[in-house]
């Protein structure tokens, strides 16, 4: 496989990773773009399963990232959903899937790094628990433990976000 062709094939899994792991656009680019980078650089011959290898790369340079900002408030994204909607949906599901992603994307952003990588691989990147403790180099039980606490937090922020809503047993909307 060229450069090209890892890059044209792998690209938007890649940044959409970055961007989930990171809550930052142009972090996000830049880290996806140095994913590519360091495979470019690498006989990849012996690679056997080409995306749970840039996978890894790019959660390892995420984390990385993370680390060195020790950010507490990512900040949120702009463009990017906008660039990704197609124009012929209605305004109301265009609005709604948009406003879907921003709470998705918040709700991660409060997540620990590393079941935010869990979640994010399992649910974003539609990866198998195999190769997600493959990608993060965990044990398969870690995997399947940090995406458990990862959907009891999501519980429970569903919950309260509920309780919100409701007052006196009415809902408001």
């Amino acid at each position: 496989m060229t450069d090209r062709e890892l890059f044209e094939t792998y690209r938007k899994d890649i940044y959409l990773l970055c961007y989930y792991m990171l809550q930052h656009v142009s972090d996000a680019e830049d880290i996806c773009q140095e994913t590519f980078v360091k495979a470019f650089q690498i006989d990849r011959c012996t690679i056997e399963k080409m995306k749970p290898w840039l996978i890894r790369i790019a959660v390892n340079l995420c984390k990385n990232q993370l680390e060195r900002s020790k950010r507490g408030k990512l900040k949120e994204l702009k463009l990017f959903l906008l660039q990704t909607m197609h124009l012929s949906e209605p305004a109301e599901t265009v609005f709604e899937r948009i406003e879907g992603d921003r709470q998705l994307e918040r709700w991660l952003q409060a997540l620990p790094v590393k079941i935010r990588a869990v979640m994010t691989l399992r649910y974003i990147n539609d990866l198998p628990l195999a190769e997600v403790a493959e990608v993060l180099d965990i044990p398969l039980g870690t995997v399947k433990s940090r995406l458990n606490k990862g959907l009891q937090l999501a519980k429970k922020h569903l919950n309260t976000e509920t309780k919100m809503v409701m007052k006196g047993g009415e809902c408001l909307e």
